[in-house]
Protein backbone atom coordinates (compact mmCIF):
# COMPACT_ATOMS: atom_id res chain seq x y z
CA UNK A 1 0.00 0.00 0.00
CA UNK A 2 1.26 3.51 -0.83
CA UNK A 3 2.92 5.61 1.88
CA UNK A 4 0.33 7.60 3.80
CA UNK A 5 -2.28 4.88 3.33
CA UNK A 6 -0.83 2.69 6.12
CA UNK A 7 -0.96 3.77 9.77
CA UNK A 8 2.19 4.11 11.87
CA UNK A 9 2.39 0.81 13.82
CA UNK A 10 1.95 0.88 17.60
CA UNK A 11 4.49 -0.81 19.82
CA UNK A 12 3.14 -3.64 21.99
CA UNK A 13 4.50 -6.10 24.54
CA UNK A 14 5.42 -9.46 23.00
CA UNK A 15 2.41 -11.86 23.36
CA UNK A 16 4.43 -14.60 25.11
CA UNK A 17 5.81 -12.12 27.65
CA UNK A 18 2.59 -10.19 28.31
CA UNK A 19 0.58 -13.41 28.81
CA UNK A 20 2.52 -13.81 32.07
CA UNK A 21 2.18 -10.26 33.46
CA UNK A 22 -0.43 -7.57 34.12
CA UNK A 23 1.53 -4.70 32.59
CA UNK A 24 -0.05 -2.69 29.78
CA UNK A 25 -0.20 -4.54 26.45
CA UNK A 26 -0.11 -1.50 24.17
CA UNK A 27 2.86 0.84 24.69
CA UNK A 28 1.43 3.71 22.63
CA UNK A 29 3.11 6.28 20.37
CA UNK A 30 6.07 8.49 21.22
CA UNK A 31 5.94 12.11 20.00
CA UNK A 32 7.78 11.41 16.74
CA UNK A 33 5.42 8.52 15.88
CA UNK A 34 2.34 10.56 16.87
CA UNK A 35 3.37 13.51 14.70
CA UNK A 36 4.01 11.18 11.76
CA UNK A 37 0.62 9.48 12.16
CA UNK A 38 -1.07 12.90 12.45
CA UNK A 39 0.23 13.87 8.98
CA UNK A 40 -2.10 11.19 7.53
CA UNK A 41 -5.18 13.22 8.55
CA UNK A 42 -6.81 14.92 5.55
CA UNK A 43 -8.34 17.65 7.76
CA UNK A 44 -11.73 17.13 6.09
CA UNK A 45 -14.05 20.14 5.99
CA UNK A 46 -17.06 17.90 6.67
CA UNK A 47 -15.37 15.71 9.29
CA UNK A 48 -17.28 12.43 9.56
CA UNK A 49 -15.00 11.35 12.43
CA UNK A 50 -16.61 13.97 14.73
CA UNK A 51 -20.07 12.50 13.91
CA UNK A 52 -18.73 9.09 14.97
CA UNK A 53 -17.57 10.37 18.39
CA UNK A 54 -20.24 10.13 21.14
CA UNK A 55 -18.73 13.17 22.92
CA UNK A 56 -18.09 15.13 19.66
CA UNK A 57 -14.36 15.83 20.07
CA UNK A 58 -13.06 18.21 17.38
CA UNK A 59 -10.79 15.49 15.99
CA UNK A 60 -9.26 17.27 12.95
CA UNK A 61 -8.37 20.28 15.14
CA UNK A 62 -6.56 18.28 17.82
CA UNK A 63 -4.82 16.07 15.23
CA UNK A 64 -3.63 19.22 13.40
CA UNK A 65 -2.03 20.47 16.65
CA UNK A 66 -0.29 17.10 17.11
CA UNK A 67 1.00 17.34 13.54
CA UNK A 68 2.55 20.71 14.40
CA UNK A 69 3.95 19.46 17.73
CA UNK A 70 1.59 21.62 19.84
CA UNK A 71 0.61 18.83 22.24
CA UNK A 72 -0.66 21.07 25.05
CA UNK A 73 -2.95 22.85 22.59
CA UNK A 74 -4.18 19.47 21.31
CA UNK A 75 -5.04 18.52 24.93
CA UNK A 76 -7.03 21.73 25.44
CA UNK A 77 -9.10 20.96 22.33
CA UNK A 78 -9.83 17.41 23.50
CA UNK A 79 -10.56 18.72 27.03
CA UNK A 80 -13.40 20.89 25.71
CA UNK A 81 -15.34 17.68 24.98
CA UNK A 82 -13.83 14.85 27.05
CA UNK A 83 -13.00 14.63 30.75
CA UNK A 84 -11.23 11.25 30.43
CA UNK A 85 -9.08 11.20 27.26
CA UNK A 86 -6.33 8.87 28.57
CA UNK A 87 -9.05 6.33 29.35
CA UNK A 88 -10.96 6.76 26.08
CA UNK A 89 -7.76 6.52 24.05
CA UNK A 90 -7.32 3.04 25.52
CA UNK A 91 -10.78 1.48 25.80
CA UNK A 92 -13.04 3.19 23.23
CA UNK A 93 -14.18 1.06 20.26
CA UNK A 94 -12.70 3.61 17.83
CA UNK A 95 -12.90 1.16 14.93
CA UNK A 96 -16.71 1.38 15.00
CA UNK A 97 -16.88 5.08 15.93
CA UNK A 98 -14.49 7.89 14.87
CA UNK A 99 -12.05 5.67 12.95
CA UNK A 100 -14.95 3.80 11.37
CA UNK A 101 -16.02 7.08 9.72
CA UNK A 102 -12.50 8.20 8.70
CA UNK A 103 -12.21 8.91 4.94
CA UNK A 104 -8.66 7.52 4.98
CA UNK A 105 -10.18 4.14 5.80
CA UNK A 106 -11.93 3.84 2.42
CA UNK A 107 -8.77 2.96 0.50
CA UNK A 108 -6.27 2.41 3.32
CA UNK A 109 -5.98 2.41 7.10
CA UNK A 110 -8.03 5.00 8.98
CA UNK A 111 -6.03 7.51 11.04
CA UNK A 112 -5.18 6.07 14.49
CA UNK A 113 -7.38 8.63 16.26
CA UNK A 114 -7.58 6.62 19.49
CA UNK A 115 -3.82 6.16 19.77
CA UNK A 116 -3.28 9.88 19.06
CA UNK A 117 -5.81 10.81 21.76
CA UNK A 118 -4.01 8.49 24.17
CA UNK A 119 -0.63 10.05 23.34
CA UNK A 120 -1.94 13.60 23.92
CA UNK A 121 -3.66 12.64 27.19
CA UNK A 122 -0.61 10.74 28.50
CA UNK A 123 1.57 13.74 27.63
CA UNK A 124 -0.80 15.97 29.65
CA UNK A 125 -0.69 13.58 32.63
CA UNK A 126 3.10 13.35 32.46
CA UNK A 127 3.53 17.14 32.26
CA UNK A 128 0.71 17.86 34.75
CA UNK A 129 -1.20 20.11 32.34
CA UNK A 130 -4.30 21.33 34.20
CA UNK A 131 -7.80 21.28 32.71
CA UNK A 132 -9.52 24.65 32.31
CA UNK A 133 -12.15 25.16 35.04
CA UNK A 134 -14.95 27.67 35.66
CA UNK A 135 -14.15 31.36 36.01
CA UNK A 136 -16.73 31.71 38.83
CA UNK A 137 -19.25 29.62 40.80
CA UNK A 138 -22.99 29.98 40.10
CA UNK A 139 -24.23 28.90 43.56
CA UNK A 140 -26.13 25.75 42.54
CA UNK A 141 -25.45 22.40 44.25
CA UNK A 142 -25.66 19.17 42.21
CA UNK A 143 -25.24 15.56 43.40
CA UNK A 144 -23.80 12.90 41.09
CA UNK A 145 -24.29 9.25 41.96
CA UNK A 146 -21.47 6.97 40.84
CA UNK A 147 -17.86 7.79 39.90
CA UNK A 148 -17.77 5.72 36.72
CA UNK A 149 -17.44 7.23 33.23
CA UNK A 150 -20.92 8.82 33.06
CA UNK A 151 -20.71 10.28 36.59
CA UNK A 152 -17.17 11.64 36.14
CA UNK A 153 -18.07 13.21 32.79
CA UNK A 154 -21.26 14.81 34.12
CA UNK A 155 -19.45 16.09 37.23
CA UNK A 156 -16.53 17.48 35.20
CA UNK A 157 -18.80 19.26 32.71
CA UNK A 158 -20.97 20.77 35.47
CA UNK A 159 -17.89 21.96 37.38
CA UNK A 160 -16.63 23.70 34.23
CA UNK A 161 -20.00 25.50 34.08
CA UNK A 162 -19.56 26.74 37.67
CA UNK A 163 -21.70 24.25 39.63
CA UNK A 164 -20.86 23.00 43.15
CA UNK A 165 -20.71 19.24 42.48
CA UNK A 166 -20.43 16.32 44.91
CA UNK A 167 -19.98 12.76 43.62
CA UNK A 168 -21.22 9.89 45.83
CA UNK A 169 -19.49 6.53 45.25
CA UNK A 170 -20.65 3.23 46.80
CA UNK A 171 -17.21 1.58 46.84
CA UNK A 172 -14.08 2.57 48.75
CA UNK A 173 -12.22 3.50 45.58
CA UNK A 174 -13.24 5.97 42.86
CA UNK A 175 -13.64 5.05 39.20
CA UNK A 176 -16.57 2.62 39.00
CA UNK A 177 -16.22 0.13 36.15
CA UNK A 178 -12.90 1.78 35.19
CA UNK A 179 -11.30 0.35 38.36
CA UNK A 180 -13.26 -2.84 39.02
CA UNK A 181 -14.21 -3.97 35.53
CA UNK A 182 -11.29 -3.32 33.17
CA UNK A 183 -8.00 -5.17 33.78
CA UNK A 184 -4.71 -3.45 34.58
CA UNK A 185 -3.14 -4.65 31.30
CA UNK A 186 -5.74 -2.66 29.34
CA UNK A 187 -6.18 0.29 31.66
CA UNK A 188 -3.54 1.01 34.36
CA UNK A 189 -5.26 2.17 37.55
CA UNK A 190 -2.62 4.40 39.22
CA UNK A 191 -0.87 5.61 36.07
CA UNK A 192 -4.10 6.52 34.23
CA UNK A 193 -7.45 6.22 36.06
CA UNK A 194 -6.37 7.78 39.37
CA UNK A 195 -4.64 10.65 37.54
CA UNK A 196 -7.67 11.32 35.31
CA UNK A 197 -9.86 11.48 38.45
CA UNK A 198 -7.36 13.97 39.94
CA UNK A 199 -7.98 16.18 36.89
CA UNK A 200 -11.73 16.12 37.68
CA UNK A 201 -10.94 17.03 41.32
CA UNK A 202 -8.82 19.94 40.06
CA UNK A 203 -12.02 21.33 38.48
CA UNK A 204 -13.44 21.61 42.03
CA UNK A 205 -15.53 18.41 42.14
CA UNK A 206 -15.86 16.87 45.64
CA UNK A 207 -16.03 13.09 46.20
CA UNK A 208 -17.53 10.98 48.99
CA UNK A 209 -16.81 7.23 49.01
CA UNK A 210 -18.60 4.34 50.79
CA UNK A 211 -21.99 6.01 50.25
CA UNK A 212 -24.58 3.52 49.00
CA UNK A 213 -27.55 5.46 47.66
CA UNK A 214 -30.65 3.60 48.80
CA UNK A 215 -28.93 2.45 52.02
CA UNK A 216 -26.65 5.21 53.41
CA UNK A 217 -29.02 7.89 52.14
CA UNK A 218 -31.60 8.32 49.36
CA UNK A 219 -32.06 10.66 46.41
CA UNK A 220 -35.07 12.21 48.17
CA UNK A 221 -32.90 12.94 51.23
CA UNK A 222 -30.17 14.50 49.05
CA UNK A 223 -32.78 16.85 47.56
CA UNK A 224 -34.05 17.69 51.08
CA UNK A 225 -30.44 18.47 52.10
CA UNK A 226 -30.18 21.18 49.45
CA UNK A 227 -29.00 19.49 46.24
CA UNK A 228 -31.02 21.15 43.48
CA UNK A 229 -30.44 18.44 40.87
CA UNK A 230 -29.19 14.85 40.88
CA UNK A 231 -27.51 12.82 38.15
CA UNK A 232 -27.66 9.02 38.45
CA UNK A 233 -24.64 7.34 36.84
CA UNK A 234 -24.66 4.20 38.98
CA UNK A 235 -23.93 1.75 36.15
CA UNK A 236 -25.17 -1.80 35.74
CA UNK A 237 -23.51 -4.10 38.22
CA UNK A 238 -26.07 -6.90 38.58
CA UNK A 239 -24.76 -9.95 36.66
CA UNK A 240 -26.92 -12.26 34.55
CA UNK A 241 -26.76 -16.06 34.60
CA UNK A 242 -28.06 -18.80 32.29
CA UNK A 243 -30.10 -20.78 34.80
CA UNK A 244 -28.50 -24.11 33.79
CA UNK A 245 -27.88 -27.05 36.17
CA UNK A 246 -24.68 -26.76 38.21
CA UNK A 247 -24.48 -22.98 37.95
CA UNK A 248 -24.52 -22.63 41.76
CA UNK A 249 -21.26 -24.57 42.22
CA UNK A 250 -18.46 -22.82 44.14
CA UNK A 251 -16.17 -22.45 41.12
CA UNK A 252 -18.78 -20.67 38.96
CA UNK A 253 -18.38 -16.88 38.97
CA UNK A 254 -19.89 -13.88 37.27
CA UNK A 255 -17.29 -11.98 35.25
CA UNK A 256 -18.14 -9.00 37.47
CA UNK A 257 -17.06 -10.75 40.66
CA UNK A 258 -13.99 -12.31 39.04
CA UNK A 259 -12.74 -9.03 37.59
CA UNK A 260 -13.55 -7.05 40.76
CA UNK A 261 -11.46 -9.46 42.84
CA UNK A 262 -8.59 -9.19 40.40
CA UNK A 263 -8.75 -5.45 39.68
CA UNK A 264 -10.08 -3.61 42.71
CA UNK A 265 -8.88 -6.12 45.34
CA UNK A 266 -5.60 -6.68 43.45
CA UNK A 267 -5.77 -10.50 43.56
CA UNK A 268 -3.42 -10.53 40.57
CA UNK A 269 -0.68 -9.11 42.83
CA UNK A 270 1.00 -11.82 44.96
CA UNK A 271 1.69 -9.26 47.71
CA UNK A 272 -2.09 -8.90 48.30
CA UNK A 273 -3.97 -11.46 50.40
CA UNK A 274 -7.11 -11.55 48.20
CA UNK A 275 -8.26 -15.06 47.27
CA UNK A 276 -9.19 -15.73 43.64
CA UNK A 277 -10.09 -19.07 42.04
CA UNK A 278 -7.42 -19.01 39.35
CA UNK A 279 -8.29 -22.51 38.11
CA UNK A 280 -6.15 -24.70 35.84
CA UNK A 281 -8.78 -24.98 33.09
CA UNK A 282 -11.23 -22.11 32.83
CA UNK A 283 -14.27 -21.64 30.57
CA UNK A 284 -15.54 -18.10 29.99
CA UNK A 285 -19.11 -18.08 28.66
CA UNK A 286 -19.84 -15.05 26.45
CA UNK A 287 -18.21 -13.08 23.63
CA UNK A 288 -18.14 -9.41 24.66
CA UNK A 289 -15.30 -7.19 25.86
CA UNK A 290 -15.91 -8.25 29.46
CA UNK A 291 -15.57 -11.91 28.43
CA UNK A 292 -12.22 -11.10 26.76
CA UNK A 293 -11.09 -9.26 29.90
CA UNK A 294 -12.02 -12.21 32.13
CA UNK A 295 -10.40 -14.74 29.76
CA UNK A 296 -7.15 -12.78 29.47
CA UNK A 297 -7.06 -12.28 33.27
CA UNK A 298 -7.52 -16.03 33.91
CA UNK A 299 -4.79 -16.76 31.36
CA UNK A 300 -2.37 -14.46 33.22
CA UNK A 301 -3.21 -16.28 36.45
CA UNK A 302 -1.89 -19.47 34.84
CA UNK A 303 -4.99 -21.19 33.41
CA UNK A 304 -5.75 -22.80 30.07
CA UNK A 305 -8.71 -20.68 28.96
CA UNK A 306 -11.62 -21.45 26.63
CA UNK A 307 -14.08 -18.78 25.44
CA UNK A 308 -17.42 -20.52 24.84
CA UNK A 309 -19.69 -18.49 22.54
CA UNK A 310 -22.85 -19.58 20.76
CA UNK A 311 -22.34 -17.62 17.53
CA UNK A 312 -19.45 -17.47 15.05
CA UNK A 313 -16.39 -15.19 15.15
CA UNK A 314 -18.07 -12.66 12.82
CA UNK A 315 -20.77 -12.08 15.47
CA UNK A 316 -18.41 -11.70 18.47
CA UNK A 317 -19.47 -8.42 20.12
CA UNK A 318 -15.98 -7.80 21.55
CA UNK A 319 -13.62 -5.34 19.87
CA UNK A 320 -11.58 -6.89 17.05
CA UNK A 321 -8.38 -5.75 18.80
CA UNK A 322 -9.36 -7.54 22.04
CA UNK A 323 -10.15 -10.81 20.22
CA UNK A 324 -6.87 -10.56 18.29
CA UNK A 325 -4.88 -9.95 21.49
CA UNK A 326 -6.63 -12.83 23.27
CA UNK A 327 -5.80 -15.23 20.43
CA UNK A 328 -2.19 -14.02 20.29
CA UNK A 329 -1.87 -14.74 24.02
CA UNK A 330 -3.22 -18.28 23.72
CA UNK A 331 -6.93 -18.08 24.61
CA UNK A 332 -8.83 -20.93 22.90
CA UNK A 333 -12.14 -20.02 21.20
CA UNK A 334 -14.93 -22.65 21.18
CA UNK A 335 -17.33 -20.89 18.82
CA UNK A 336 -20.85 -21.99 17.78
CA UNK A 337 -20.95 -23.76 21.14
CA UNK A 338 -23.40 -23.28 24.04
CA UNK A 339 -23.36 -24.62 27.64
CA UNK A 340 -26.09 -27.08 28.65
CA UNK A 341 -24.98 -27.88 32.19
CA UNK A 342 -22.04 -27.67 34.59
CA UNK A 343 -21.02 -31.04 36.02
CA UNK A 344 -19.74 -31.39 39.60
CA UNK A 345 -17.95 -34.18 41.48
CA UNK A 346 -19.08 -35.78 44.77
CA UNK A 347 -17.67 -32.80 46.71
CA UNK A 348 -19.64 -30.29 44.65
CA UNK A 349 -16.60 -28.99 42.73
CA UNK A 350 -16.74 -28.28 38.99
CA UNK A 351 -15.24 -31.12 36.91
CA UNK A 352 -16.55 -30.38 33.40
CA UNK A 353 -19.13 -28.49 31.36
CA UNK A 354 -21.52 -30.14 28.90
CA UNK A 355 -21.91 -28.05 25.75
CA UNK A 356 -23.80 -28.44 22.48
CA UNK A 357 -22.77 -27.37 18.98
CA UNK A 358 -24.81 -24.62 17.31
CA UNK A 359 -25.51 -23.43 13.78
CA UNK A 360 -26.75 -20.04 12.64
CA UNK A 361 -30.39 -19.89 11.54
CA UNK A 362 -32.62 -16.97 10.56
CA UNK A 363 -31.85 -13.42 11.74
CA UNK A 364 -33.44 -12.36 15.07
CA UNK A 365 -34.87 -8.93 15.99
CA UNK A 366 -31.34 -7.46 16.29
CA UNK A 367 -30.52 -8.59 12.73
CA UNK A 368 -28.01 -11.20 13.88
CA UNK A 369 -28.61 -14.79 12.77
CA UNK A 370 -30.15 -16.77 15.61
CA UNK A 371 -28.06 -19.71 16.90
CA UNK A 372 -29.86 -23.06 16.74
CA UNK A 373 -28.81 -26.27 18.54
CA UNK A 374 -27.59 -29.24 16.48
CA UNK A 375 -29.38 -32.26 18.04
CA UNK A 376 -27.07 -34.97 19.38
CA UNK A 377 -23.90 -32.83 19.22
CA UNK A 378 -23.35 -32.56 23.00
CA UNK A 379 -19.88 -33.12 24.44
CA UNK A 380 -17.98 -32.29 27.65
CA UNK A 381 -15.23 -29.71 28.10
CA UNK A 382 -12.84 -30.57 30.94
CA UNK A 383 -12.86 -27.43 33.18
CA UNK A 384 -12.52 -26.66 36.90
CA UNK A 385 -13.73 -23.02 36.84
CA UNK A 386 -16.52 -21.31 34.87
CA UNK A 387 -16.90 -17.54 34.43
CA UNK A 388 -20.30 -16.32 33.21
CA UNK A 389 -20.03 -13.15 31.11
CA UNK A 390 -23.57 -12.71 29.82
CA UNK A 391 -24.12 -9.04 30.51
CA UNK A 392 -25.38 -7.06 33.49
CA UNK A 393 -28.43 -5.06 34.48
CA UNK A 394 -28.77 -2.12 36.90
CA UNK A 395 -29.07 -2.85 40.61
CA UNK A 396 -32.70 -1.95 41.53
CA UNK A 397 -31.65 -0.43 44.90
CA UNK A 398 -31.75 3.20 43.71
CA UNK A 399 -34.98 2.94 41.71
CA UNK A 400 -36.77 1.06 44.51
CA UNK A 401 -35.87 3.74 47.11
CA UNK A 402 -36.70 6.83 44.99
CA UNK A 403 -40.30 8.02 44.80
CA UNK A 404 -41.57 8.68 41.27
CA UNK A 405 -38.59 7.26 39.37
CA UNK A 406 -39.79 5.24 36.39
CA UNK A 407 -37.95 2.07 35.28
CA UNK A 408 -38.57 -0.28 32.36
CA UNK A 409 -39.04 -4.07 32.47
CA UNK A 410 -35.24 -4.56 32.51
CA UNK A 411 -35.04 -2.39 35.68
CA UNK A 412 -33.23 0.32 33.67
CA UNK A 413 -34.10 3.91 34.59
CA UNK A 414 -36.21 5.60 31.92
CA UNK A 415 -34.51 8.84 30.82
CA UNK A 416 -34.63 11.14 27.79
CA UNK A 417 -31.67 10.58 25.48
CA UNK A 418 -31.12 14.28 24.70
CA UNK A 419 -31.13 15.57 28.28
CA UNK A 420 -31.03 12.57 30.61
CA UNK A 421 -34.22 13.78 32.33
CA UNK A 422 -36.10 11.08 34.26
CA UNK A 423 -39.75 10.97 35.34
CA UNK A 424 -38.78 12.74 38.59
CA UNK A 425 -38.23 16.50 38.48
CA UNK A 426 -34.61 17.54 38.96
CA UNK A 427 -33.33 13.96 38.63
CA UNK A 428 -31.31 12.99 35.56
CA UNK A 429 -29.66 9.70 34.60
CA UNK A 430 -27.34 8.23 32.00
CA UNK A 431 -24.93 5.45 31.13
CA UNK A 432 -25.46 1.78 31.93
CA UNK A 433 -28.12 2.60 34.59
CA UNK A 434 -30.30 3.70 31.64
CA UNK A 435 -29.11 1.58 28.70
CA UNK A 436 -27.90 -1.59 30.43
CA UNK A 437 -24.26 -2.62 29.92
CA UNK A 438 -22.63 -0.62 27.10
CA UNK A 439 -19.30 1.11 26.39
CA UNK A 440 -17.33 3.64 28.42
CA UNK A 441 -17.62 6.31 25.70
CA UNK A 442 -21.42 5.92 25.36
CA UNK A 443 -21.68 6.35 29.14
CA UNK A 444 -19.54 9.50 28.82
CA UNK A 445 -21.82 10.80 26.06
CA UNK A 446 -24.79 10.29 28.38
CA UNK A 447 -22.92 12.11 31.18
CA UNK A 448 -22.40 15.09 28.87
CA UNK A 449 -26.08 15.07 27.89
CA UNK A 450 -27.04 14.92 31.58
CA UNK A 451 -24.82 17.89 32.46
CA UNK A 452 -26.38 19.91 29.64
CA UNK A 453 -29.88 18.89 30.74
CA UNK A 454 -29.20 19.85 34.38
CA UNK A 455 -27.70 23.17 33.31
CA UNK A 456 -30.78 24.05 31.25
CA UNK A 457 -33.12 22.89 34.05
CA UNK A 458 -31.42 24.97 36.77
CA UNK A 459 -31.02 28.06 34.58
CA UNK A 460 -34.75 27.99 33.80
CA UNK A 461 -35.73 27.31 37.41
CA UNK A 462 -36.20 30.33 39.61
CA UNK A 463 -33.78 30.28 42.50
Amino acid sequence: MAKGMVRVPVREQDPKVRATNFEEVCLGYNQEEAMEEATRCLNCKNAKCIEGCPVSINIPAFVQEVKEGNIEEAYKIIGQSSALPAICGRVCPQESQCEGKCIRGIKGDPVSIGKLERFVADYALEHDIKPEGAKEQNGYKVAVIGSGPSGLTCAGDLAKMGYDVTVFEALHELGGVLVYGIPEFRLPKQKVVAKEIEKVKELGVKFETNVVIGKSTTIDQLIEEGFEAVFIGSGAGLPMFMGIPGENANEVFSANEYLTRSNLMKAFDSSYDTPIAAGKKVAVVGGGNVAMDAARTALRLGAEVHVVYRRSEAELPARVEEVYHAKEEGVIFDLLTNPKQINVDENGNVKSMTVIKMELGEPDASGRRRPVEIPGSEYDIDVDTVIMSLGTSPNPLISSTTKGLEVNRRKCIVAEEESGQTSKEGVYAGGDAVTGAATVILAMGAGKAGAKGIDEYLKNKEK
